[in-house]
């Protein structure tokens, strides 16, 4: 695991939180409420934000199964959710495969299981799901993963919950003149092969993502979920224009020079503590129609 990637995670948490609709919670909530125990799949859980998000916000007992590729960043889902857990004067017990957490409205049982998405074709994960979940990961998958992607949750019966997914809109002030030609080389990068099935539908993932479902008979909604991060989340922009400015240079090696110098003048802004970033993002939700 890089220990970056970690620490990146952790910074995003607050604001995806903050971020992600509500209304669009509370409708798969009610969609799968009769559901006991709700058996939930999370796709490429990072270090369990999702569950942590969700879980209160969702008809108890659960059964969560969490996986990703990356088994270290696996092996602190115990400890991190433990400690929420802990936070929220819940009783916790950790097991091998990951923990219970029970308090006075969460009964919740995590497993964990390390798995890569992008080559794995058993289809075992889906079944007897009842909501298949996942928090900024559409946008990096190709258009053919998405579409099998939702026809493992019909096969399955299972609703679905995609927060955070990026739409390619973005701006930051105070303005520089090279913002969109760095927007519009991020975008491009969006769209590079992130190892889920060929190059990623970036921007356009959650439009492929509607379409997918609905082909296969499921209601879609989408909802704006973006960020707004202001001075309180200095640290979150500051790794946000460092990565921006990566990924532009990798699409422009020409232009690195230019594209460092607005690294600079963005972080300046942001250590000024002037500097107000937005991030455009969509919460994706399908339900199967009641008969």
């Amino acid at each position: 695991m890089d220990n970056a990637f970690s620490t990146w995670l952790q910074l995003r948490e607050p604001a995806d939180a903050v971020a992600r609709s509500e209304s669009l919670t509370r409708t798969i909530a009610g969609a799968i409420a009769a559901s006991r125990p709700l058996q939930v799949l999370d796709l490429a859980t990072g270090t369990d934000a999702n569950l942590r998000y969700l879980a209160p916000r969702l008809p108890g007992p659960q059964h969560w199964l969490v996986v990703d590729r990356d088994s270290a960043l696996l092996a602190l889902v115990p400890a991190l959710t433990s400690s929420w857990g802990m936070a929220r004067h819940c009783e916790v017990r950790t097991q091998v495969s990951g923990c219970v957490i029970r308090g006075e409205r969460l009964e919740c049982h995590v497993e964990t299981r390390q798995l890569d998405l992008g080559t794995h074709t058993d289809v075992e994960i889906f079944a007897g799901c009842h909501l298949v979940t996942a928090s900024a990961l559409l946008d990096l998958a190709s258009e053919g993963w998405l579409s099998a992607l939702a026809a493992h949750c019909r096969a399955a019966g299972a609703a679905a919950l995609f927060g955070i997914t990026y739409n390619s809109c973005s701006s930051c002030s105070p303005v520089e003149p090279e913002d969109d030609m760095i927007r519009d080389l991020l975008n491009r990068h969006q769209k590079t092969d992130k190892g889920l099935g060929g190059p990623a539908a970036g921007p356009d993932a959650a439009g492929c993502a509607a379409r997918s479902f609905a082909e296969v008979g499921y209601q879609v909604r989408s909802v704006p979920s973006d960020w707004v991060l202001g001075f309180a989340e200095h640290e979150l922009q500051r790794r946000l224009i460092e990565g921006w400015a990566e990924a532009a240079t990798q699409m422009a090696p020409g232009d690195a020079s230019m594209i460092a110098g607005w690294r600079i003048r963005r972080i300046g802004h942001v250590d000024a503590g002037r500097s107000r970033v937005v991030v455009g993002h969509l919460d994706v939700a399908a339900w199967l129609p009641r008969a």
